[in-house]
């Protein structure tokens, strides 16, 4: 199965080459989107996620895996297109349930494909890989953002296009991975894949500080930081250098595995965690942009170290054949959660940035109980 991950990996490469991503926030304010309508947004689209979730991990498993990732990656390059011609609320809010639709899609199953292609033991390493791999697309597109593109969003977004477009085409050569013990009926696959979940209180809270972790990343490194930078001073150009740095230490993800071996996953956890709120507390407290881009940075750090040890734990948890269901439930389960922080950082962050920095510090510290709760169930399982 060389050639599926070989395939993805390149898929990943390619969808990560968002070119209007160092200005995503002010691409769409410039297109006449405020930031409480950008963040409202985010939460209708985690809550369409929440509600396509089962549906579609139900579908995947009728589908086949592979006939559910094309499908999925045509829509992706569709809703660029619509990303690209975008004005105003609508055609953005278009935008974002197309991608519901997609990351609903899609939800568990690349990670399904790419863990029953592997052989044991080497699962986190190619999860890493993945990660990093796609990171490197960001830092491709960052680098020629911040070279030639800078304040011509346009082009970012026609750029953005055509690369999406050449992975829903590679799509094409994934081989089928599902087991044929998966081809049950859809209401006998989601009662198991539920019942085995909710039977896992440890896992509950596993996926639980998962998501607080993810959500203060992703709140902070897609949108409030170019907020910071701009208090701190710094002109579309710098932003774009220093969204090539942090993509540049988002592919340490290839690390992840080796870091786990050095401290323990409980370390990891630790590490991943304790970074994450720091960093959070630091942008609250200074507007000085060296401390605002050492924090940013770390917390890509964290989150890049941390995402393949989350994915490697959910896919490890799993005691069902039906993988996507599975992982689509866990990922229901984490968008809850992250609608609510979502609807918490746009009020706060329009009100004051520093109040919605100092909830993604409390929410990140919050995480290390779970985490550490986690741990000890699943040791004394073992």
């Amino acid at each position: 199965m060389k050639k599926n991950r070989i395939i993805l990996y390149a898929v990943a490469f390619l969808q990560g080459m968002v070119f209007y991503g160092p200005i995503a926030t002010l691409y769409r304010q410039a297109r006449g989107v405020t930031l409480f309508e950008i963040t409202a947004m985010e939460s209708v689209s985690l809550a369409l996620e929440v509600l396509l979730e089962v549906p579609w991990g139900l579908l995947a498993e009728r589908l086949g895996y592979r006939r559910t990732m094309v499908v999925c990656c045509g829509l992706y390059f569709a809703s660029k297109i619509v990303f690209w011609q975008a004005a105003g609320l609508a055609g953005f809010l278009l935008e974002r349930v197309m991608l519901s639709v997609v990351l609903a899609g899609m939800s568990g199953v690349d990670a399904s494909i790419l863990y029953l292609s592997c052989e044991g033991g080497e699962s986190q390493r190619a999860f890493g890989l993945y990660a990093g791999i796609g990171m490197l697309g960001h830092l491709v597109a960052a680098g020629i953002f911040a070279l030639f593109v800078r304040d011509r969003y346009s082009l970012a977004g026609l750029l953005t296009v055509v690369s999406y477009g050449l992975a829903a085409a590679l799509s094409l050569g994934l081989t089928e991975v599902r087991r044929p013990e998966a081809a049950r009926p859809p209401a006998q696959a989601f009662g198991e894949a539920l019942r085995q979940t909710f039977a896992n209180p440890a896992l509950l809270l596993f996926l639980i500080a998962a998501a607080l972790l993810s959500e203060t990343h992703q709140t902070i490194t897609v949108f409030l930081n170019q907020l910071q930078y701009r208090l701190c001073g710094l002109d579309s150009a710098a932003i774009g250098w220093v969204y090539l740095a942090a993509t540049v230490l988002g592919t340490l993800s290839v690390g992840s595995s080796l870091v786990t071996r050095r401290t323990g996953v409980r370390g990891a956890l630790l590490l991943c965690g304790s970074a994450a709120a720091l960093s959070a507390l630091t942008l609250a407290l200074s507007r000085r942009a060296a401390a605002s881009v050492a924090a940013v940075l770390t917390l890509r750090v964290s989150h890049a170290l941390f995402e393949p040890l989350q994915a490697e734990i959910q896919s490890r948890e799993i005691r069902t054949a039906h993988r996507a269901t599975a992982l689509s439930i866990h990922a229901m389960l984490m968008n809850g959660v992250a609608i609510a922080t979502n609807l918490i950082f746009g009020a706060l962050s329009q009100r004051s940035l520093p109040s919605a920095f100092l909830f993604g510090a409390g929410i990140r510290a919050a995480g290390l109980p779970l985490f550490l709760a986690w741990y000890r169930r699943s040791a004394a399982r073992r």
